[in-house]
């Protein structure tokens, strides 16, 4: 009974500790939402990436106004027997692109484009994002459910090896059950001592997905429903249409599309008027007035096949991006059937192991009153016992694993961290 004390000890202050942690903090997976989609690096980086294309647009799309310079120069030059000399001058110049094939203007819808595929990237990051913290948020929780199960555990190895202590003390039962029973409940304080650690475990993991530096006593409320379950005659194609990764590569085609008649306006001319005015004379602040009008147009004629070669690489560049989105719509198509035939066995799955779980709780009540009055023997209810161990780590295990094939469900169809099931 030394050892019972030490084990129910030892019990006590895990219970306590967990106590300890559940008063720091408890989230719901609506809190863990708000704080990743602050404080995760992933979509800050992508939200990063979505001002650069637009700081590039607004580069790109500069040409097309009027391009004003401002100069004002002065100098001063003395030659050995004569009078040193003076000269300034202050002048504005200006130049407006008229005309260059569409050049400046397909490079800018372009550019448009390149806008739209960033979205799209914080789209499948957040949709990214989403998915690992869902799989933390519900790995923590099974985590804190393993631990009351496997407590439940020891106190069910504790009554068995304090009704075969009373047998074999009472002569009734062998010294080998009460050995197993021992081993028995050493193996349920290991399954505490496990869950334990991986509880710690599954905190560290949550604290990283949530964008925090490091672990703390996190605990999470929640259930095991699954609530997003595909219907049979959903249309996987539309879905996988709608994909942020798909849509992501369309808008990178379109976009070569536009750079490749950006590459043909090379062969057409350039227009463009320019504009002077300006003062010059040998004071400071000179007045004489200088002003000038006039137009640029220039066109290529021979450089080496400079510009074909560039029409050929944009070309190959669209053929690419093409196949490319194909080839990951095609992909999303076949992950959709997966992680939908996945998430429809899981939640199967579920309800066989929970009437598994029901059928044993009934057999270990019956079986241990069968035991107390001796009509059954010592090897037929430890069976029946470990039946029931099996029993409820395995309903936990379909339980979550149902809500994780339902995350990889929803990454599939790319839903974003702020998804409502």
């Amino acid at each position: 009974m030394t050892k019972l004390f030490h084990y129910i000890l030892a019990l006590q202050i895990f219970f306590l500790a967990m106590c300890q942690a559940h008063a720091q903090e408890s989230m719901t997976w609506d809190d863990c939402v708000k704080e990743a989609a602050k404080n995760h690096p992933d979509l800050i980086s992508a939200t990063e990436g979505i001002k650069a294309s637009e700081a590039a647009r607004t580069v790109t799309s500069s040409g097309q106004y009027p391009q004003v310079d401002a100069s004002m120069s002065g100098s001063a030059a003395k030659s050995t027997g004569s009078a040193s000399s003076e000269s300034y001058s202050a002048s504005l110049t200006g130049s407006q692109l008229v005309f260059d094939g569409r050049k400046t203007d397909n490079k800018v819808k372009a550019a448009g484009e390149t806008i739209k595929a960033s979205q799209q990237n914080f789209r499948y990051a957040s949709s990214s994002v989403r998915q690992s913290l869902r799989s933390a948020f519900v790995n923590l929780l099974k985590s804190q459910e393993m631990t009351r199960i496997a407590q439940d555990i020891f106190e069910i190895r504790r009554g068995s090896l304090e009704l075969i202590t009373l047998r074999y003390q009472s002569g009734l039962e062998h010294r080998g059950a009460l050995l197993t029973a021992e081993a028995n409940l050493a193996q349920a304080q290991y399954g505490v001592n496990s869950a334990m650690q991986d509880l710690r475990v599954s905190r560290g993991n949550l604290a990283k997905e949530l964008g925090r530096g490091k672990s703390s006593g996190i605990t999470v409320t929640g259930d095991f429903v699954v609530e997003d379950i595909p219907a049979d005659d959903i249309d996987l194609e539309a879905v996988a249409s709608r994909n942020p990764q798909v849509l992501q590569l369309a808008s990178q085609k379109n976009a070569a599309e536009f750079n490749l008649r950006s590459a043909y306006g090379d062969y057409a001319p350039s227009l463009s008027l320019d504009a002077d005015i300006g003062k010059t004379g040998t004071t400071f602040l000179p007045q004489d007035t200088r002003k000038s009008v006039g137009f640029t147009l220039s066109m290529p004629l021979l450089e080496g096949g400079l510009r074909s070669a560039q029409v050929a690489q944009a070309k190959a560049n669209v053929n690419q991006l093409q196949a490319n989105e194909t080839s990951r719509k095609n992909s999303v198509v076949a992950a959709l059937e997966q992680y939908r035939a996945s998430l429809l066995e899981a939640v199967e799955n579920v309800d066989v192991q929970k009437k598994s779980l029901s059928a044993a709780e009934e057999r270990s009540k019956i079986a241990e009153a069968q035991y107390s009055i001796g009509t059954i023997s010592f090897d037929s209810w430890t069976i029946i016992e470990d039946n029931l161990v099996s029993a409820k780590r395995s309903y936990l295990n379909a339980q979550a694993e149902a809500l994780l094939a339902e995350a990889n469900w929803i990454m599939a169809k790319g839903e974003t961290l702020e998804y409502k099931q």
